[in-house]
């Protein structure tokens, strides 16, 4: 890891996996890794992470270069997986006034029938969105 850090010239961001072992235990490692410096944290949304990885709060600052080495990372899709996920979108049933339920419960059927995506996988597809950034595990 040394090598690679001297060889990158950009930012570098570790994201402790070893703190994660559900939803909310990741956005408070986000909030630790990426949030230090601010005097709010991030919020429980998908949405609100893929704003902070565009940069301009917290410790990405525009499109600068990025590495992001996150720790533990196969136990984390593991802790992020289809059981998570479900749970995730079960609670989302409970608040039809915020929340598509119709659309919850389409995406609930395909989590169940193998086709839908898990939070991790969601997590990953929003990072690679960001061409500034590297994930390395």
């Amino acid at each position: 890891m040394d090598n690679l850090l001297i060889e990158f010239m950009g930012k570098t961001i570790v994201l402790d996996g070893y703190r994660i072992h559900d939803i909310p235990s990741f956005y408070e490692e986000v909030n630790r890794s990426f949030m230090s410096g601010e005097d709010w944290k991030l919020g429980h949304s998908l949405d609100a992470l893929d704003d902070m990885l565009y940069g301009g709060y917290g410790s990405i600052r525009g499109n600068e270069p990025v590495r992001i080495y996150w720790k533990n990372f196969e136990q984390n899709e593991r802790d992020l997986g289809v059981q998570a996920t479900r749970q995730h979108y079960t609670q989302k049933l409970n608040h039809p006034d915020i929340f598509n339920v119709n659309l919850v419960k389409k995406q609930l059927e395909e989590l169940d029938n193998g086709t839908g995506k898990t939070y991790f996988g969601i997590i990953l597809e929003i990072i690679s969105h960001h061409t500034n950034i590297e994930l390395v595990v």
